[in-house]
């Protein structure tokens, strides 16, 4: 079944205009709404960063249709993964068989400004996300939970109002150890477009099924999620010109890490300004959006989240379910 959703960038705008887009976004049809968790946004300027379980809980009261989630949360360090249980526990009771909850390994800007510790190598935030799942899935799933872990413990723990069946639980994938956890620990994966067909196709989605079927699993039934990066309008300059708000994601990996305060990042991000589109797929036509999106597809991607790049997220959201997601819907109907 083609899920096809709308990305909240929490990092771009204000709680209030954020939930009225969400609202706007199941009254044109899309089909999830995943919101981004950051404490610092990308850049100072125009820079937000409401508390993502909070506005889910206000999205769930609002709508009755859509799927909500989080794209994704780090439940290893600013958050004890006990909390992140309790809230999406809370948040699947106000809007019932409608919550998914995604997770990663976190990035140092949202978590080292509140942990006050050094960034850890990604081995370990690896070996914190792993453990921090298998304590939220026995949250949900058991009562008095005493966990005797590496990074956390926890004493005869309840969660007093959990979820009637656990909650579809997606792991960020950026590489082949995080896909395998998510293959063997996960219900589904979640990963970013543009980033060239080989890490999809011969990295991410592999180590997926492989981490699958160690554990017994069948990788068929996991859910493949991504998000979309696409700027649509029937001005390529606007198209265009939107992106550059995103400057950071065309940034290298070694220019973004240590990173903690969104103005250093938006002065980085600043010089890769006429890159930004590089990112996103860019194009007045319709169909070019469609044939772009094709191989994710033909990949066994089902969950499209897409992210609009600029400020006027209505009229995107409005010309893409006028005109791009009817063709998608047509062309995939399983």
């Amino acid at each position: 079944m083609l899920t096809l959703g709308w990305k909240a960038s929490a990092e771009q705008f204000d709680p209030k205009r954020l939930l009225d887009y969400a609202v706007l976004a199941e009254q044109l049809g899309f089909d999830s709404v995943a919101i981004s968790d950051h404490f610092h946004p990308w850049r100072d300027t125009g820079g937000h960063a409401p508390f993502a379980f909070a506005w889910l809980g206000a999205v769930a009261a609002r709508t009755t249709k859509v799927r909500l989630g989080t794209s994704v949360v780090t439940p290893s360090f600013r958050y004890h993964p006990a909390i992140v249980a309790q809230a999406m526990g809370t948040i699947a009771l106000l809007a019932p068989g409608r919550v998914f909850l995604g997770v990663g390994s976190g990035e140092s800007m949202n978590e080292t400004p509140l942990t006050v510790t050094d960034w850890p190598e990604p081995g370990e935030r690896l070996r914190r996300l792993r453990e921090a799942v298998k304590l939220i899935k026995r949250l949900w799933s058991e009562d008095y939970v005493t966990f005797d872990g590496k990074y956390f413990r926890t004493k005869e723990a309840k969660l007093f109002d959990k979820p009637p069946q656990p909650i579809p639980l997606l792991i960020a994938a950026g590489g082949p150890q995080a896909a395998t956890l998510a293959g063997r620990e996960g219900d589904g994966i979640i990963v970013t477009s543009g980033k060239g067909a080989e890490l999809y196709r011969d990295l991410l989605l592999p180590a997926m099924e492989k981490g699958a079927r160690e554990a017994g699993r069948d990788p068929a039934k996991l859910e493949r999620t991504i998000e979309m990066k696409v700027s649509y309008d029937h001005d390529r300059a606007h198209a265009m010109a939107d992106t550059k708000e995103w400057a950071a994601l065309a940034l290298p990996a070694e220019d973004k890490a240590g990173v903690e305060d969104p103005r250093e990042m938006e002065r980085r991000a600043t010089a890769a300004a006429d890159r930004a589109h590089t990112r996103f797929i860019v194009s007045t036509d319709p169909d070019e959006h469609v044939a772009a999106i094709r191989p994710y597809l033909d990949w066994g991607f089902r969950h499209l989240v897409f992210h609009f790049p600029g400020q006027d997220q209505e009229r995107a959201m409005r010309l893409y379910a006028q005109e791009v997601l009817p063709r998608l819907r047509a062309e995939w109907k399983n």
